[in-house]
């Protein structure tokens, strides 16, 4: 067991030749921004996972609320009996000059659904939680071109010197100290020379191929994300999710519903967003259709083709979001929109850039507290307000899907998306069975209408109209961002760029 771990961690940190474009829960999206509140301390937490498996991950955290003296942090399984154990925690380091902010870094050792434990002590007494990590190899590095011409050299280096040591020992070992080789020593010693570089070129060239084969092997077992498959009659939207599998009839093997976990009521989550304008936006419920599938009844929705995201669980806590497109004919009949589900027809993405206000059709606005500067990587907590006609914050808010509202962070390229929520982008099943783990579940209720979410309705106190969400854009470039909240019986859907440097 010892021997393979050190095999893979070996294999792993040599596999650095090729790049792929990763595939994660969300779209482009690898590192997590979660926030925990722990009693009374109050943590903003940010993960970077790492690209290959074996691999380290690095955290951030920054604290508010009750202060804090020290901060650990555990790597261990999310579910089964190894999530009973963890290992020996490390501790995490402070900033020399901000208290509130703390380092780390931890080994992830294999692929899977992962958690991270942080064990905090301050003023109010020792307190633990645990932030879900989905962890799989999503890449294969480029090794740098000055390191690969080091050790190029450094090969040659070696080569020559085994060369040079099987000549002396041919010509010199087995003179008498003092005399000098002859002509057929002499020889002898250019034919063992060659034939010792011989012996190292033929050592190399299988070497080589060896590395190709492990290297396309692990490029094979890389992480992707299931497919989706969807069909549409008349209004009728169908939905599988599968696997590629020779031994399944056709070659595909379907995810059966019983293998997913529900996510605020519903086992999936579908946002269809039309491309490549971002002009129309619809999150949908499609529902169970027996052991295998997914269908909807679809609301009139513009002509055109939408790129579809599928968030799911599954029920080791892995999230994905699965992928597709979908043409939508002309004059499609559509029916009435769900009561849970939301849509939204913003000005196309030529048309013009949405500010941080945007207008609501029912008079309604939304508000972003928009920073300045927007950096790639960086984490943010993204602040939005909903304003009555008036001006005035919004009354009666309701929760939405069990949350004081749902975000979703799309490219406009389509290389990246995220549906996140206030607690952060981690999925909500995931962090229940972390929350169990870590001896927490019994500070949120399985019902995911009743978790006690950043401004949820806990004990007869009123949503806010103010939400946030933690998040950080994976790179460059401009997002569209949709937001979701809900008065009275009114999910408003409030559409802003985002221009990220």
């Amino acid at each position: 067991m010892i021997v393979s771990k050190w095999k893979t961690l070996f294999f792993a940190l040599l596999v650095a030749l090729l790049c792929t474009k990763s595939a994660d829960a969300h779209v482009g999206n690898k590192d997590i921004y979660q926030t925990l509140e722990v009693g009374p301390y109050r943590l903003f937490v940010t993960i970077r996972t790492p690209l290959v498996v074996p691999g380290v991950a690095t955290v951030e955290v920054r604290s508010t609320g009750a202060p804090i003296q020290g901060l650990t942090i555990t790597p261990l399984p999310l579910t089964g009996e190894a999530s009973k154990h963890p290992p020996t925690a490390d501790a995490m380091k402070v900033s020399s000059s901000d208290p509130n902010y703390f380092t780390g870094s931890l080994w992830i050792m294999d692929s899977g659904s992962w958690q991270v434990r942080f064990g905090v002590d301050g003023a109010s007494g020792p307190a633990t939680a645990s932030v879900p990590v989905p962890a799989v190899a999503t890449a294969v590095l480029r090794m740098q071109r000055p390191m690969g011409l080091v050790l190029g050299l450094f090969g040659c280096i070696l080569v020559l010197g085994v060369v040079g040591i099987v000549m002396a020992a041919a010509r010199e070992a087995r003179l008498v100290p003092g005399a000098t080789p002859g002509p057929a020593r002499r020889k002898r010693a250019a034919i063992a020379g060659a034939a010792a570089f011989a012996l190292c070129a033929v050592a190399i060239y299988l070497g080589g191929k060896w590395w190709n084969v492990e290297a396309a092997d692990y490029k094979a077992e890389m992480h992707r994300n299931s497919e989706l498959r969807p069909t549409l009659d008349g209004n009728h939207l169908g939905l599988l999710i599968g696997d590629p599998d020779p031994a399944a009839k056709g070659g595909w093997k379907e995810v059966e519903n019983n293998d997913l976990l529900t996510d605020h009521g519903h086992l999936m989550h579908l946002y269809a967003i039309r491309w490549p304008e971002m002009d129309a936006v619809f999150h949908l419920h499609p529902v169970p259709n027996g052991e295998s599938g997914f269908s909807d009844p679809l609301p009139a929705m513009p002509a055109g083709t939408y790129h579809l995201y599928a968030d799911v669980v599954f029920r080791n806590g892995f999230p994905e979001t699965e992928t597709a497109t979908l043409t939508i004919p002309a004059g499609m009949m559509g029916g009435p929109l769900g009561s849970e589900d939301a849509s939204a027809t913003p000005p196309p993405l030529s048309a013009e850039e949405l500010g941080p206000s945007y207008k609501l059709p029912d008079g309604y606005t939304m508000v972003w507290d928009k920073p300045t500067t927007l950096t790639a990587n960086a984490p943010y907590n993204l602040v939005f307000h909903l304003l009555d006609p008036q001006g005035r914050p919004a009354a009666d808010m309701q929760p939405y899907l069990g949350m004081a509202g749902h975000a979703a962070f799309v490219k406009t390229d389509g290389t990246a998306f995220a549906h996140t929520h206030p607690d952060g982008s981690a999925a909500m099943p995931a962090v229940m069975l972390a929350d169990e783990s870590s001896s927490l579940s019994m500070n949120r209720m399985s019902d995911a209408s009743a978790m006690d979410m950043n401004g949820m309705n806990m004990n007869g106190e009123p949503i806010s109209s103010t939400v946030s969400f933690p998040y950080g854009f994976p790179s460059a470039g401009t997002y569209r961002v949709f937001i979701q909240m809900k008065h009275g019986s009114t999910v408003e859907t409030g559409v802003f760029d985002a221009k990220v440097q």
